[in-house]
């Protein structure tokens, strides 16, 4: 049977990204993408309407708006006798979570079926906030990585056990991002999830002869680390093991 209910959902995203302000790109998951529909749920950026809608409801598809930045926005069914969506934003996936502490949650919006009306709405209300919570986090991921240099790459332990790194060149951020480390796209931070701590000590294994070939230092570090880092062993010490919330629990 034809799924009316996925198409109105993914025409009215459509019609919605044209009117935002800047340029944004609509894209619809349908309910087999389970495994993408998971990594959103988890990374929604809301402590208030929609976080209390998918407790009850959860997730089963969804549009996603993709502004080049990295920003996004996901458009959700309203599951009360109302017409109309929910809107939310999302949290980076790049970023580690502890960038978010002392942010406040851009909390998403219920919208009408109209997406000319509820394209004012979302460039009046969520927008703003949105891009207000993505600069303070951002500043903070940046706050907590020691910056590398052109011949010295600076690994940096996170709270989530994640690894990042900050001001890498070209060279080696191609070395980074060809061994699974996300780049946010506005702050250049790359990080690297420590969801799998054996693949995640082996990729850092992998990486350091990369940078030496490069002629490049490779060193690992805390960030409240107060001597000088020291270059990356050839084994790695495993990562913390830290359970990640779901991220509207705890953004």
């Amino acid at each position: 049977m034809h799924d009316h209910t996925s198409d109105r959902l993914a025409s009215f995203a459509d019609v919605l990204a044209g009117e935002l302000p800047d340029t944004w790109t609509s894209s619809h998951l349908p309910p087999e993408a389970k495994d993408d529909l998971a990594d959103l749920a988890e990374r929604i950026w809301d402590l208030d309407l929609v976080a209390e809608s998918l407790a009850e409801h959860p997730l089963r598809r969804a549009s996603v708006l993709s502004r080049p930045d990295g920003a996004q926005l996901v458009v959700l069914d309203r599951h009360d006798v109302r017409d109309g969506f929910l809107l939310a934003a999302v949290a980076p996936r790049a970023l580690p979570d502890e960038a978010y502490r002392s942010v406040a949650e851009p909390n998403g919006v219920a919208l009408t079926d109209d997406p000319f009306l509820s394209a004012e709405q979302v460039a009046g209300d969520l927008l703003p906030r949105y891009d207000i919570a993505l600069a303070r986090a951002r500043n903070n991921a940046l706050d907590s990585i020691q910056p590398s240099q052109p011949d010295r790459v600076v690994l940096t332990w996170q709270q989530d056990g994640s690894v990042a790194a900050a001001s890498v060149g070209d060279t080696a951020g191609a070395v980074l991002e060809a061994h699974g480390f996300l780049q946010d796209p506005h702050s250049g931070i790359y990080r690297l999830s420590g969801e799998d701590t054996r693949a995640q000590a082996q990729t850092l294994r992998q990486i350091g002869p990369q940078f030496d070939t490069l002629g490049i230092v490779t060193a690992l570090q805390h960030p409240a680390a107060g001597t000088a880092p020291t270059s990356t062993p050839a084994t790695v010490p495993p990562a913390p093991a830290t359970t990640r919330a779901p991220a509207a629990k705890t953004r």
